[in-house]
């Protein structure tokens, strides 16, 4: 009995902390939460199927983007009315993404996932220089490549049940050319709405494990707050910010490569 308390401790603690990580990487740079959430599920908790792992991330990191957006609201990063646009077109894309992503094989799912990560990690290499104008926002002019960017990574959002926000920032940054802390900000709107609306999608088929989640949420409350607070003394550096994020991305996705090959 005491062995299996003292097993169930240390699982309880092992959640916890992977919660704080997924926070602190949602706070930082606005994305990264479910591209950690998944395959931390899986490899570090141990969650056998990748379904399970991939909705019971989709609700922790909807709340915990919540938490972060908070923070970056208070700062005044957000760009509310991109957000607003944004959000709706995603989570219209997410359901449908979320319908097909639970028909395919779940190694299979997650070796496609990183595949995505790397070529999005480049993407973002290319741009880090790009510092951004300021008064950057949403317009006439840019608003239907920002509706259509949110459709998309809606979609791609859903069908790999993630909260996208590594896909969401640099569309951000593509549509309207506003600097990468605002875009961290805005984007926590959409990935709390994508995560949400792709979690409810698996929870309807049973993929959620409410407890591991709860305490992933826990963990993720205090990970946002001092996520955000490192985001503040890096957005005097783009180039940085940008670049953790790809290295973030890359070793990720190289980790979830190997086991998935290994696994297929």
């Amino acid at each position: 009995m005491r062995k299996r308390a003292a097993e169930r401790i240390v699982h309880i603690a092992l959640e916890l902390a992977c919660g704080v990580l997924i926070g602190f990487t949602l706070g930082l740079i606005g994305g990264g939460g479910s591209i950690l959430a998944v395959p931390l599920m899986v490899y570090v908790v141990g969650v056998k199927n990748a379904h399970v792992a991939i909705g019971t991330s989709a609700m922790a990191v909807a709340v915990n983007a919540l938490a972060g957006l908070v923070s970056h609201a208070r700062a005044g990063t957000v760009k509310w009315k991109c957000a607003g646009i944004f959000a709706p077109c995603g989570v219209a894309g997410a359901l449908i993404g979320a319908a097909f992503g639970k028909a395919v094989n779940g190694e299979k799912l997650l070796l496609c996932f990183a595949l995505l990560m790397v070529v999005v990690g480049v993407l973002m290499l290319r741009g880090r220089r790009n510092k951004g104008e300021a008064g950057a926002a949403c317009n006439r002019q840019n608003m239907p490549r920002v509706m259509m960017a949110g459709a998309g990574t809606g979609v791609l959002s859903g069908f790999f049940g993630i909260g996208g926000g590594f896909l969401i920032v640099p569309a951000l940054i593509a549509c309207t050319r506003m600097p990468i802390l605002n875009a961290v900000g805005t984007s926590l709107v959409a990935v709390a709405a994508l995560g949400a609306s792709t979690a409810l999608s698996y929870m309807l088929s049973g993929y959620v494990d409410w407890v591991m989640g709860l305490l992933f949420v826990a963990g993720g409350v205090i990970g946002s707050f001092l996520g955000t607070r490192a985001a503040k003394r890096l957005s005097g550096s783009g180039p940085a910010l940008t670049t953790f994020f790809a290295c973030v991305i890359f070793t990720v996705a190289a980790y979830m490569i190997w086991k998935s090959l290994a696994a297929l």
